[in-house]
C-alpha cells in the first residue's frame, strides 16, 4: 500500500464515551416521559369516543399504542436493512469511493436482531388491533361480516391452514425475511473483520459474491415485507408499485442516517480520510433518491387519481378528506421533497455539513410522517394524530437505534484497513 494512506491511523476505533451515552439516554428518557404522559392522556382523555362508536367499536387507548409500535418497528427495521443494502451495493458495484465509510453503513444492521424481536412480538400481541384481515369472521360465509374480497386474499396469509385460523404463511415469511437479513448481516460483519486480520483480496471477492446473493434476496423480500407489514393494513386496497414506494421511503431515510453518522463521526475527529468529496457524494444520493421517492409518490397518486376506480381512490380520499391526516399529506410532501430539493440543489450545499445535517434530520422525521400516514388511517381511523405518544415513541426508538449502532461501531476498527480500494477512497475527488 502506498505511503499516502499510511500517515492515517488505520486502526482507529470509535470511543463511545460516557458523555455521549448520557446524551443518548437523556433523549431516551425524555421520549419515555412523553410516551407515558401520552398514554395517560389517551387513557383518560376519552379520545374521540363518538367517532369510534360511530365506526362500530369502542376505541381503546392501547390501539393507538400498538399503531405507534408498528410504525416505528417498520420504519427503523427499514433504516437498519438499508444500511446493509447500501453496504452490499458498494461491493456488487465494485465501488471504491465509499471504502472509508463502509463500516458506518454496516453498523446500522446491528439493529436488525432487535427489530426482529420487536416486530414479531408486536404482531403477536397486537394483530387484531392492527390488521383487519386477522378476524376469522371475515372468512365465514355464514357470518353477516363475511368479506368476499378479503376471503379472496386469504390464502396469502393463511396457506396451508384454513382461512381465518392461524396465519402460518404470513408468519413464516416474517421469520424468513428477518432470519436471512440477520444471517447476511452477520456474514458481512464476519468477512469484513476477517479482512482486517488477513488482508489480500480474497475476502473482497467473497464479499462481492455474497453481496450479489443478498441483493437478489433483498429485492424480493423488501417488496413482500411492504405488502405484508404495511399494505395489508388496508386489506381491500392495493397498489402495484407499493413495494417500490416503501423501499424508496426506507432508502432515503437510511441514506440520511448514513450521512448524519458520517458527519457526526467526522466532527468528533474520526474518519480523517473522509473529505468533502465523500460528503458531496452522500449529499447527491440523498438529493437523488428524494426525487425518486417523490416520483413514486406522484406516480402512485396520479394513476389512482385519473383512473378514479373507487376501490383504489378510497385510500387517498380517506386521507385527504380527513381533518387529522389531510394536513400531514402536505407536510409529508413539503418535508420530504420541497425542502430537500431546494436546500440541496446547489453543489456547495451538498458539500457543507450544516446543510446536510439540517436536510437529513428533516428527512428522518419526514419519512416517519410518511409511515405514519401509511399505518394510522387504516388502524385507528379518526382516533389517530400526532401527539405526545407519537413523539415520545419516536424518540425512544430513535435513541435506542443510535445507541445500538454506536455500540456496534465502537467494537471494531472504523476503517477497513486492508480493503483493496482504500487508496482510491483516499484520492477520491469530484
Amino acid at each position: 500500500m502506498a505511503h499516502d494512506v499510511q500517515h492515517y491511523n488505520l486502526d482507529q476505533k470509535f470511543d463511545f464515551t460516557g458523555a455521549l451515552k448520557k446524551t443518548v439516554f437523556t433523549v431516551l428518557g425524555i421520549g419515555a416521559v412523553l410516551l407515558v404522559i401520552g398514554i395517560i392522556m389517551s387513557m383518560f382523555g376519552g379520545h374521540h369516543e363518538g367517532a369510534a362508536e360511530a365506526e362500530g367499536h369502542a376505541f381503546h387507548w392501547y390501539e393507538r399504542l400498538y399503531a405507534n409500535l408498528w410504525i416505528n418497528n417498520v420504519y427503523f427495521t427499514g433504516i437498519a436493512i438499508v444500511g446493509v443494502f447500501f453496504f452490499a451495493i458498494q461491493y456488487a458495484a465494485q465501488a471504491g469511493w465509499s471504502t472509508a465509510i463502509l463500516r458506518v453503513m454496516l453498523s446500522m444492521g446491528s439493529w436488525l436482531p432487535i427489530a426482529a424481536v420487536l416486530l414479531i412480538a408486536t404482531f403477536f400481541v397486537a394483530n387484531h388491533s392492527l390488521f383487519h384481515w386477522t378476524h376469522s369472521y371475515l372468512f365465514d360465509t355464514t357470518s353477516p361480516e363475511y368479506d368476499s374480497i378479503i376471503d379472496g386474499k386469504g390464502a396469502f396469509f393463511y396457506w396451508p391452514m384454513e382461512k381465518g385460523t392461524f396465519p402460518v404463511f404470513y408468519i413464516v415469511r416474517m421469520f424468513l425475511f428477518f432470519g436471512f437479513w440477520v444471517f447476511f448481516f452477520k456474514k458481512f460483519q464476519q468477512f469484513t473483520y476477517n479482512e482486517d486480520q488477513i488482508g489480500g483480496t480474497a475476502t473482497w471477492y467473497k464479499l462481492r459474491s455474497w453481496s450479489a446473493y443478498f441483493l437478489v434476496f433483498f429485492a424480493v423480500s423488501s417488496s413482500i415485507a411492504a405488502w405484508d407489514w404495511v399494505m395489508s393494513i388496508d386489506t381491500h386496497w392495493f397498489s402495484t408499485l407499493f413495494g417500490w414506494y416503501v423501499f424508496s421511503s426506507w432508502f432515503v431515510s437510511g441514506l440520511a442516517v448514513i450521512t448524519l453518522l458520517t458527519i457526526f463521526l467526522k466532527g468528533l475527529g474520526y474518519l480523517e480520510m473522509v473529505n468533502e468529496n465523500h460528503v458531496h457524494d452522500l449529499g447527491k444520493f440523498v438529493f437523488g433518491f428524494t426525487i425518486f421517492w417523490t416520483y413514486l409518490w406522484f406516480s402512485q397518486f396520479l394513476l389512482i387519481y385519473y383512473a378514479n376506480i373507487p376501490e383504489e381512490s378510497v385510500y387517498f380520499v380517506e386521507r385527504l378528506t380527513s381533518d387529522i391526516y389531510g394536513p400531514y399529506i402536505f407536510v409529508n410532501l413539503a418535508i420530504n421533497f420541497v425542502l430537500p430539493f431546494l436546500l440541496l440543489m446547489t453543489r456547495d450545499s451538498k458539500r457543507h455539513g450544516v446543510f446536510l445535517k439540517l436536510v437529513c434530520t428533516l428527512i428522518v422525521v419526514g419519512h416517519w410522517v410518511d409511515f405514519f400516514l401509511m399505518v394510522q388511517p387504516g388502524t385507528l381511523g379518526h382516533n389517530g394524530g400526532v401527539g405526545l405518544m407519537e413523539v415520545g415513541m419516536f424518540l425512544v426508538y430513535g435513541a435506542s437505534f443510535i445507541f445500538v449502532v454506536l455500540t456496534a461501531l465502537a467494537k471494531g476498527n472504523l476503517i477497513p484497513k486492508n480493503h483493496p480500494m482504500l487508496e482510491e477512497s483516499y484520492h477520491h475527488h469530484i
